[in-house]
Formats: C-alpha cells, sequence, structure tokens
C-alpha cells in the first residue's frame, strides 16, 4: 500500500496535524497567479436554498468555512468532520468563536455514522485519493446524502504540479508526487462516482505556481508524504529550485486542479446501499459534538 493511502501514516504522522498541509496552503496563497482564490471559487457552486444540512469529509483545518465565513446561511446546518483527531481540533480553533449552524466530527469515509439520507449536500474535496476503499466510501457518501442531493468534491488532474514532478525526478526517479489522480482524479473520478450519482459535471478551476522564492517551495516538497529522497539531498532541491528561478525569474508550475458535481441517484443499487448500512452498524459511532470529541479526546480514543 502506497503511504498516500495508508491510513495509519496519513493518521499518525502527513496529518497527525495542520502542519504539513499548512506549509503547501501557504505556497498556494503566496504564489497562485489566480487572485480568486480557490476556497471561494468552490464555494461559488453550492446551493443557496434555506435549511441546507451540508457534510463535510475531510474538512482539515476548515478553511473552507474560514474563508467563506461571511456567506453562511443562518439557517444551515453544517458538519464539519476529518479522520484526523488533530484536524478535527485545529478546524475547531480556526473557526473559533464556531459559527452557530456549525458542529463538528471525527469520522472515516468508508462507515460513516448517519442515517441514510441525512444530508442534502456533501462536500469531499482533496480526500477522496487517500481512501483505501474508495468504492465503499462513494457508496457511504450516497447513502447518508438524500436522493436528488449533490455531492462536491475536488480534487486534480494528471497534469497536476507537472514541473514540480518532473524536476523531484532528477533527484529520485521513483518519486511518486503529484501522482494523487492516478486513484482520484479528474480523468477517472466520474466512472467512480456513476454507480451512485448521476449529472456529474467537472468544473475546472484555471490556477498556477509562479514561484519567485526558494525555501517555501523547499518546505511545501519537504512536507509531501513522497519527499524521503528530497530530504536526503535538501541542498541539490535548493539548488534546482535556484536555477530555475534565476533562469525564468519565476518557477512556473502549472495546477490541474476541478470539481465535481454530482446529483445522488433516485434508484440506486440497493444490494450496494444495504451492504453499506450492514458494514454501518458494525462500526461504533464516533463523537458527533464538541463535548463528545472533548471526552474521546481525553480518552484517547481515535
Amino acid at each position: 500500500m502506497s503511504k498516500f493511502n495508508d491510513p495509519a501514516f496519513l493518521r499518525q504522522t502527513q496529518y497527525r496535524d495542520a502542519s504539513n498541509l499548512s506549509a503547501r496552503i501557504r505556497v498556494h496563497k503566496q504564489f497562485s497567479a489566480n487572485p480568486y482564490g480557490l476556497y471561494r471559487w468552490i464555494f461559488d457552486h453550492f446551493p443557496r436554498q434555506s435549511g441546507l444540512r451540508i457534510l463535510e469529509i475531510g474538512c482539515g483545518p476548515g478553511l473552507l468555512w474560514v474563508e467563506n465565513r461571511d456567506r453562511l446561511a443562518d439557517d444551515w446546518r453544517i458538519t464539519l468532520s476529518d479522520f484526523s483527531p488533530g484536524m478535527v481540533q485545529q478546524a475547531m480553533a480556526n473557526l473559533d468563536p464556531k459559527p452557530r449552524q456549525m458542529r463538528f466530527c471525527i469520522l472515516d469515509a468508508q462507515r460513516i455514522p448517519f442515517a441514510d439520507a441525512s444530508f442534502d449536500a456533501l462536500i469531499a474535496n482533496f480526500m477522496l485519493y487517500h481512501v483505501p476503499d474508495r468504492a465503499a466510501a462513494i457508496r457511504e457518501l450516497a447513502r447518508v446524502l438524500r436522493p436528488g442531493g449533490r455531492l462536491f468534491a475536488a480534487t486534480i488532474g494528471k497534469n497536476h504540479l507537472l514541473e514540480m514532478r518532473e524536476m523531484l525526478s532528477q533527484i529520485d526517479p521513483q518519486v511518486e508526487f503529484g501522482r494523487a489522480a492516478q486513484w482520484f482524479g479528474l480523468e477517472n473520478g466520474a466512472d467512480q462516482l456513476r454507480p451512485y450519482f448521476t449529472d456529474i459535471v467537472v468544473h475546472c478551476y484555471d490556477d498556477a505556481l509562479v514561484v519567485t522564492e526558494v525555501e517555501p517551495l523547499v518546505e511545501y516538497i519537504l512536507s509531501s508524504q513522497h519527499a524521503t529522497a528530497a530530504a536526503e539531498h535538501p541542498d541539490r532541491l535548493r539548488r534546482e529550485i535556484r536555477r530555475r528561478i534565476e533562469r525564468d525569474r519565476a518557477f512556473y508550475i502549472q495546477k490541474d486542479v476541478g470539481m465535481f458535481e454530482a446529483v445522488r441517484r433516485r434508484i440506486e443499487p440497493e444490494v450496494d446501499l444495504r451492504r453499506a448500512r450492514r458494514l454501518r452498524k458494525k462500526t461504533e459511532p464516533h463523537p458527533t459534538s464538541d463535548d463528545e470529541f472533548d471526552a474521546a479526546k481525553d480518552a484517547g480514543r481515535p
């Protein structure tokens, strides 16, 4: 199993807290060519009707909501979740004082502890490629989403950060950096969603990195789960980045980012959904309120 979808590694090392992800987010904030931020763009596609019940899977540090706090409807009910307790803690801190529409929980996307048709909209951004059993996770997304409800799932394509990957391959020809799209990307995600979702469209976000400083990009790369070889040769990494910046006045790195929007089918494969319900019943529910989260954290429960 690749580190990219190894739950133990992801929970205990890569996403134990928000530090690795934050190093990468800083580069995107500082050097992105598109002045209209990704999280504002994602939010633009959400429905606006009143009374929405929303679940975000893989909320990370909660930046989608931090950057759109001014756009939340008063009567929405929003559940932010992640499989990493550290990420949930960071989201709670970033959204303090907590909007009254929100609650937080820890959960596994492969076994979601909510009843059938609990939500009107479901968000799963930049995370499905990390899930070991994506078919099970997608069944669960469909199960907890009401028929006709909408899924929003941002991901990357095969050319995402291509120039950075080519540079790293000179240091380590076996590097897996930037290959998340092979598991769930813009090219293959629709086929994985199609058994449970219809009216699948891809919205593309036009952007690139124009990097003019060496150290932020070094930190970005070293924060990755596939940075072993680069970490062993940091001086060579710095030289390669500096050479490109000096040659072209900036290191241009393309982004290949988009978001699937899909509608939950009204007639679903009943056998698979019954199987998903049986799996859910065998799983101990995770905490679903702030108080329960604190109790679980104190008890050391994941």
